[in-house]
């Protein structure tokens, strides 16, 4: 235990941020560098080494948060980032962007502020990186088998990771030019600086792993030509099916979905443009959609000079404490949140439904339609007399996703089976009903959050370990059947 009263004499203590007027004029992460070192001991410190520690329940990943809270404490950053990798991949990523459902199961947050496990757990591989304990793990000896990743997002890295590590030659196919799926292309440069990304791919390649850019399977190479060049095939593809909102004015320019938008301010921070082809400068924008995908899109639409930003949501807004009988600990909490993008500016509002759009003569949205809802008997029902509209030159819709991409054939050419959610049908050991043909990630899961991802890639490693060898050491921390820490 790191410090049996440190929970008793420390308060909570997070990242600083840097000014919003500072932070609004570059597009780099939103926290001072070097900030959590001078107080990441006495956070660790906090951590009670429960008897039973939930924060472990809390995470898919199976992080074992007590004892590098312990290392950190210690200041030993060698045996804290083995601890840490010994259950993640890529704590980096995790440590930027998961929402920490490790954090609402700490024991100590039944009464108390809990640990900053998050700021921990960054502070610990920047660490890491900075004193070279992060290092190429290259199998001692070939398996003679291939594996063939589909996607390099978060599931599909990991997978090919430990797939490579385990002596099988792994290839990761990915559509887009660079790799990093949503993380190099859904998650904006202030959330993570893509130079993280960068180095876990030079790692990878260090260890084995081989990468093919601009490459769509199903499009450039037909699944089941895939299927014959290897002795297993990963589907990583994500769930990139985009949620719509079909109401009159749909068609009008300036309406994007998300994932249209959000990609385009990453190719400028790559040099692929010098502005955005789709802009917010000096622009009305609407963002609809109430979570993290619709605060990136306030985020850049700040950065990028909007005029106004305003983000709808359809449901009421969430509480600012947790609901002991709806949401117990040590469940995942609806909260209200108010992330770094929303602290920059715009409007949030709550309980409304846009019913159409409105155009201009030449066919750009100028104006949304709007309503307040309710719900009425368990239904959501717009209240009379609440319509009015605002303006809107750019309109992004942040609403989700709704399966893997069907339109590319992955699907029809593997002859894959689908679940009763339309995703990618799969065994305990994540097998398709094609034999050597696995799922891991939103694609065999829907969307969900990037420590299940990784969860999922690793825990697919291993039934494809499995597959090829009939047996294997690597670790499953997660079955398809598991659900987050929610009711």
């Amino acid at each position: 235990m790191a410090d049996p009263k440190g929970f008793l004499n420390h308060g909570r203590e997070v990242a600083k941020s840097r000014p919003v007027d500072v932070r609004l004029k570059d597009w780099n992460e939103v926290y001072v560098p070097g900030s959590l070192l001078p107080i990441i001991g006495k956070q660790a410190s906090r951590c009670m080494d429960c008897g039973i520690p939930f924060c472990h329940n809390g995470c898919p990943l199976g992080n074992l948060i007590p004892e590098w809270n312990d290392y950190a404490y210690r200041e030993d950053w060698t045996a804290a980032s083995e601890r840490l990798h010994a259950t993640n991949n890529f704590p980096e990523f995790t440590g930027r962007l998961c929402p920490a459902p490790c954090e609402a199961a700490c024991v100590l947050g039944i009464n108390q502020p809990p640990v900053t496990i998050k700021n921990v757990e960054v502070s610990i591989i920047d660490k890491a990186w900075e004193t070279g304990d992060v290092a190429p793990q290259a199998p001692e000896r070939l398996s003679g088998k291939t594996v063939a990743v589909i996607g390099s997002g978060p599931a599909g890295l990991a997978a090919a990771q430990q797939l490579t590590r385990a002596g099988h030659t792994v290839a990761v196919y990915e559509r887009a030019d660079r790799i990093g799926g949503l993380l190099r292309y859904g998650i904006p440069e202030f959330k993570m600086e893509k130079r993280h990304i960068n180095r876990r791919i030079e790692q990878m390649r260090a260890e084995g792993t081989r990468f093919r850019t601009g490459i769509e399977i199903g499009v450039d190479l037909k699944a089941t030509d895939l299927r014959k060049r290897y002795d297993a095939v990963v589907i990583a593809a994500g769930a990139t099916t985009a949620r719509d909102l079909p109401v009159p004015g749909r068609e009008l320019k300036g309406v994007y979905q998300a994932m249209e938008y959000l990609p385009l301010s990453n190719k400028v921070q790559e040099g692929d443009y010098v502005t955005a082809p789709i802009s917010a400068e000096g622009k009305h924008v609407v963002v609809i959609g109430g979570g993290d995908t619709g605060a990136d899109c306030v985020g850049t639409a700040n950065r990028q000079g909007a005029a106004s930003v305003t983000q709808l949501e359809i449901m009421p807004r969430p509480g600012d404490e947790r609901n002991a009988v709806a949401q117990p600990w040590p469940t995942f909490p609806m909260l209200y949140k108010v992330t770094s993008a929303h602290e920059e500016g715009g409007e949030r509002v709550y309980s409304v439904n846009t019913t159409h759009f409105e155009g201009d003569e030449d066919g750009n949205v100028q104006w949304l339609h709007l309503v307040e809802v309710a719900f009425v008997d368990g239904k959501l029902t717009q209240k009379p007399g609440t319509e009015r509209k605002i303006p809107a030159q750019l309109v992004t819709l942040a609403m989700g996703f709704t399966g893997t991409d069907r339109e590319n054939g992955l699907v029809d050419q593997f002859a894959l089976d689908l679940d009763e959610r339309g995703n990618i049908a799969r065994d305990a050991d994540f097998q398709t009903n094609v034999p050597g043909v696995f799922v891991a990630g939103d694609a065999g899961r829907g969307q969900s959050l990037i420590v299940w991802a990784i969860a999922e890639g690793r825990s697919a490693a291993r039934g494809v370990d499995r597959f090829l060898t009939g047996a294997s050491e690597l670790p499953a921390p997660i079955r398809p059947t598991d659900r987050a820490l929610m009711v």
